[in-house]
């Protein structure tokens, strides 16, 4: 016969065994592979606090491995075939042609991502079931070509001619251009797409768009804004974008989703896969809050006047 000190022994052992895996699982670090195509903010800082939003402490039950290509879109197929071999337990990727790299890296580790029309590019089936290994946040950044277009006439209400400037290696490029050259259309604005595939096409593209007299170009995100905003300036040609480091760094103008919101989403996505959520069951989202982002200076510089309406709804006025 058991006494009952001994019973009770017995039954605080194996309750703290029944503990163990318990706490062993609560303590496991789980690692994050993240990859972007150049600049890493404010990706980087707003996708780590959202996830300390959601619990999670870096080095104590998460961990990371960041990968940049600085801007080189061929680096991206080796940076992400690097993160899959390390085997992370799910891997985000900022931007299309991070997202198309992972993907041709893995179909199995869940891919959490931020791109621009997923579906048109093929990344996934559709935004309410998107199937395979990816889900996440859509920038629906082809989609505001349109309303980009009716900024440029509120500015510039004598424009009839724009030129588009595509990144041609990039999957998003095909959709980015069409939406803008289907606003055109609806618009009565001239469209020139010019596609580049390198740093070195820029002066050549530039030098078109003064002999065709442009009067302003969108850019495309993944292009590198540095060059591209000098060569702005210095053709005296209105820089607008989907991205607000565009207006921040020297460009006139962005419309695009709120990029930290949308950031701070995609956390919420790796934080419901690491939780046993399957990527295929997740719906893919799109953004409900958009910026508008204006440079004041550089408006100056061009000689351009903004009208006050246009300032009195922008999100922020740089001066």
């Amino acid at each position: 016969m058991i006494r009952r000190r001994e019973f009770i022994t017995l039954l605080g052992g194996a309750a703290a065994a029944c503990m163990l895996p318990a706490q062993a699982q609560q303590l496991q670090l789980r690692r994050i592979g993240a990859l972007v195509t150049a600049n890493p903010e404010p990706f980087w800082s707003e996708f780590r606090a959202g996830l300390r939003a959601h619990g999670y402490t870096e080095g104590q039950n998460i961990a990371f491995e960041f990968r940049s290509a600085g801007g080189k879109l061929a680096l991206l197929r080796d940076l992400a075939g690097e993160l899959v071999r390390l085997k992370v337990d799910v891997l985000v990727a900022f931007s299309t042609p991070a997202v198309t790299a992972a993907r041709q890296a893995t179909t199995e580790i869940p891919i959490v991502m931020y791109a621009g029309d997923p579906v048109g590019t093929g990344l996934i089936s559709s935004l309410a079931r998107p199937g395979g290994n990816i889900t996440g946040m859509s920038a629906t950044t082809a989609e505001n070509g349109a309303k980009t277009l009716e900024l440029i006439r509120e500015v510039l209400p004598s424009a009839r001619r724009v030129a588009v400037l595509a990144n041609a290696p990039d999957p998003f490029s095909i959709p980015f251009a069409q939406q803008i050259e289907d606003g055109g259309r609806t618009l009565g604005i001239a469209i020139e797409t010019i596609k580049i595939r390198s740093a070195d096409d820029l002066d050549a593209a530039f030098a078109r768009m003064e002999k065709e007299q442009s009067d302003a170009v969108i850019v495309q995100p993944s292009l590198p804004r540095d060059r591209v905003l000098d060569l702005a300036l210095t053709h005296r040609l209105p820089a607008v974008g989907a991205n607000r480091l565009l207006p921040q760094e020297g460009g006139l103008m962005s419309y695009s989703a709120n990029q930290n919101d949308a950031i701070r989403r995609v956390a919420s996505y790796v934080d419901r896969i690491l939780n046993g959520a399957k990527p295929a069951d997740l719906p893919v989202e799109q953004p409900t809050r958009y910026e508008l982002v204006v440079n004041l200076k550089t408006a100056r510089a061009l000689g351009l006047t903004v009208p006050p309406t246009l300032l009195a709804r922008a999100d922020e006025v740089i001066e």
